[in-house]
């Protein structure tokens, strides 16, 4: 049974994954990508709700006075 010349394999290896890098990073050069978005600003209108103009007190049952 003849033995398996392997002495090619890691120059195959090696050149086709440098290949294979070449290749995508020409795919990847290509590419045309969206400008950086820019900031905006944003103002919040603060809405009226009716709870925020009455004043209300919370009494808690350990704050009554004691009977």
């Amino acid at each position: 049974m003849p033995q398996l010349d392997t002495s090619t394999w890691f120059i195959t290896i090696v050149s086709s994954m440098a290949t294979l890098f070449i290749l995508f990073q020409l795919k990847i050069s290509t590419q045309t990508f969206p400008a950086a978005p820019s900031l905006k600003v944003l103002t919040t209108e603060k809405t009226k709700n009716p709870w925020e103009s009455k004043w209300t007190k919370i009494y808690l049952p350990l704050s009554l006075p004691q009977q």
